[in-house]
């Protein structure tokens, strides 16, 4: 088996004064994967992915990236490079009152020159077919328009990974398919967190659940008979 692109192994956390939220949470992500990660509210989804990035420090456990170990700041910093994460209120992801401008952030805090980070913002742009947003002032755009140029924002600076934190959150239908038609062309790895089972079974090729601190991976997330039985107890939120 080829080496994953993101791994972790006996990941274990805790937020002080509570119960211990991962128990040796374990799993691989490889090159070219899109993995569905589901859970309960509360189980730890949105915190593990904060623990990917370095942005929380777990309790015990690593990370691997390309099989190296990543534990000081300095290699999250390297990661947080080549693995891109979209948060799940994407206004909190736009920093800039222009849309082209915020996207072409990324690329430019890559050490790009401002004018071949114009044209790779432009050219994410047009791979979104979001060119028309360009002139637009972020605060301006709709829930579903901020979620793409979040998207544009991330993929601009060319990552290996994504991490999309519950990415239907408050998407009209249209945008909706229009976000799934883009991940599923992308050739980009990601991991998506979601509620919306329907998008990540239409997306992803795997699936893993966070459930009492543990991940377990399953190859479906409905059974073949497609009766939407639904894994672990809990109830996915569904979309015409």
């Amino acid at each position: 088996m080829p080496t994953p692109l993101l791994a972790a192994q006996n990941l274990c956390f805790r937020y002080p004064h509570r119960p211990p939220l991962l128990r040796n949470a374990a799993f691989e992500l490889h090159v070219g994967e899109r993995v569905g990660l589901i859970g309960a509210n509360g189980s730890g989804k949105t915190t593990l992915l904060r623990l990917l990035t370095g942005l929380l420090a777990p309790t015990s456990g690593t990370i691997y990236l390309h099989g190296e170990p990543i534990t000081t700041e300095p290699q999250f910093r390297r990661l947080r490079q080549r693995v891109g994460f979209c948060l799940q209120h994407a206004e909190d992801q736009l920093f800039y009152p222009v849309v082209l401008e915020d996207v072409a952030f990324g690329p430019l805090n890559l050490g790009l020159s401002p004018e071949k980070a114009r044209l790779r913002a432009e050219s994410t742009l047009a791979r979104l077919h979001i060119t028309d947003l360009a002139q637009r002032l972020t605060h301006r755009l709709s829930g579903g328009e901020m979620r793409l140029v979040a998207l544009a924002g991330i993929l601009a600076m060319e990552p290996e990974l994504l991490l999309l934190d519950e990415p239907t959150t408050g998407l009209d239908p249209a945008t909706r398919e229009r976000l799934m038609g883009i991940l599923r062309h992308l050739p980009t790895a990601a991991l998506i967190v979601s509620h919306d089972w329907d998008f990540l079974e239409a997306t992803c090729q795997r699936f893993l659940f966070l459930d009492d601190g543990g991940l377990h991976e399953e190859t479906q997330l409905f059974p073949h008979t497609h009766t939407h039985a639904h894994p672990r107890g809990q109830t996915p939120h569904h979309h015409p």
